[in-house]
């Protein structure tokens, strides 16, 4: 159950909040598709990951801890350093993406008021800037819990979240519905010379799939909450329960958030349902909404960090063992919850990495393209390369035969579209930046 927790808190995130808009651009024949087979890739090689937890077999080998680890047991070499690079990308640019997501949805909340006060023609605008300040300093705090084992509670709350914002999405997209909204759908989304020119579409549809991938991204952390598993009965078998259940909850979610909001908004629809204002009444809901989209992203924020913290200190631990800056614990009493054991330096290194993804959120904060990008450059390595390179490795799949060929067929399809997706992610930060001023972004 903790682990299905983690993994629902770390994928339905806020990759939920732009499926309506890449159905929109996909359509309502290539939009559902893409869902499923992205679902059914990531389960499927969350199974494979599972098996190569331990080296060199899935049972009677030693427990390898993280991701990391997983592939130095089973690849070694110039695999391992690039694996490194793919993961720490993905988790830094994840914090990154929640960081602008917490503050545009609390900029949300800011501007549903407004609207309801002054109308919804009212020039209601927010800056983003002070909210990334305030949702930093929440992590800042949270950051110092020491591990994965802290953050069960923290997890268990967010998928509460995740499953309640979700929910109040649904809800008002039948409403919308139900009341008649005269918006054009289409069987291939947007049509070009109306909504789009046939540039903007090529570029809008690779940019949805990237959003959907980075819907689905969890297979960097996955070694690490398998590593929260008792060894019996065997992590593997649990985790890839937990794995099924934590997907097929997803892209249940999923499938309705992005079908129903697509239906509700039509080609139309706003890169993120629940801030872009497609919904501006009851208001008192949107708020509400928007208040469990940050308290999740408060969890998940941690859920993603923690594999980076823990990198960092164990790495310090090894090469100064000595130093009581490094190494010794606190005791500090914190009233009503008990004695917390501080740590010097992770009080140090964790407050400067969450001041650091904090301003680079306030430097570059676009959503859709950011999470586009960061779904499509860590899918593949991550999610699809990694994880069969080490099946393969493990069971002595030899080159050409029929098992090996297929992986092989599926890992270069899934490269190609990874590297489009990427592009034009690329593409539509380029665009963007063309009129944005850092520091001064308005919701």
């Amino acid at each position: 159950m903790s682990a299905s927790a983690h993994i629902i808190t770390a994928v339905i995130g806020s990759g939920v909040l732009s499926l309506a808009w890449a159905m929109a651009q996909l359509g309502w024949i290539a939009g559902p598709i893409s869902l499923l087979i992205f679902s059914f890739i990531t389960w499927f090689n969350s199974c494979l990951l599972a098996d190569c937890y331990r080296f060199p077999g899935p049972l009677e080998g030693t427990r390898t801890y993280t991701y990391m680890g997983a592939v130095k047991a089973h690849l070694g070499g110039i695999k391992y350093t690039l694996c490194g690079i793919s993961q720490y990308i993905n988790l830094v640019g994840t914090s990154i993406g929640y960081t602008i997501t917490a503050s545009i949805s609390m900029a949300a909340i800011k501007r549903s008021n407004c609207f309801h006060r002054e109308g919804h023609d009212a020039e209601c605008h927010a800056s983003t800037n002070m909210f990334m300040i305030i949702f930093g300093i929440v992590q800042v705090m949270m950051s110092q819990l020491p591990n994965f084992h802290e953050l069960v509670g923290l997890s268990t709350l967010a998928a509460i979240m995740s499953f309640a914002y979700s929910l109040i999405g649904i809800g008002l997209s039948i409403a919308a519905i139900a009341g008649g909204n005269d918006v054009k759908t289409g069987l291939t989304g947007t049509v070009v010379g109306v909504d789009v020119t046939s540039s903007e579409k090529a570029w809008n549809c690779f940019q949805a799939i990237g959003n959907i991938a980075f819907a689905y991204t969890y297979s960097s952390i996955l070694v690490e909450i398998q590593d929260t598993l008792k060894s019996s009965p065997p992590e593997n078998q649990v985790m890839k329960k937990a794995s099924l259940v934590g997907v097929a909850t997803t892209t249940v979610f999923y499938m309705l958030c992005g079908t129903l909001g697509y239906a509700a908004f039509g080609n139309g629809a706003p890169g993120n349902f629940l801030t872009g204002f497609g919904f501006y009444e009851p208001y008192w809901l949107i708020d509400f909404a928007n208040l469990c989209i940050v308290i999740h992203l408060v969890g998940a924020y941690q859920v993603y960090c923690q594999p980076i913290f823990k990198l960092v200190e164990d790495s310090c631990r090894k090469k100064w063992p000595e130093s009581g800056f490094i190494t010794n614990d606190h005791p500090v009493h914190i009233p009503f919850c008990g004695v917390f054991q501080v740590n010097s330096f992770r009080l140090f290194w964790r407050t400067a990495y969450v001041i650091a993804s904090s301003v680079m959120a306030m430097t570059f904060p676009f959503f859709n393209s950011v999470l586009g990008f960061i779904g499509a450059i860590s899918f593949w390595p991550l999610t699809l390369y990694f994880p069969v390179q080490m099946y393969i490795s493990q069971a002595r799949i030899r080159r050409f035969t029929f098992t090996w060929t297929w992986l092989t067929i599926l890992t270069v399809s899934c490269l190609i579209v990874s590297l489009a997706a990427a592009a034009a992610c690329v593409q539509g930060l380029i665009m963007q930046l063309h009129s944005f001023e850092p520091f001064k972004s308005v919701s």
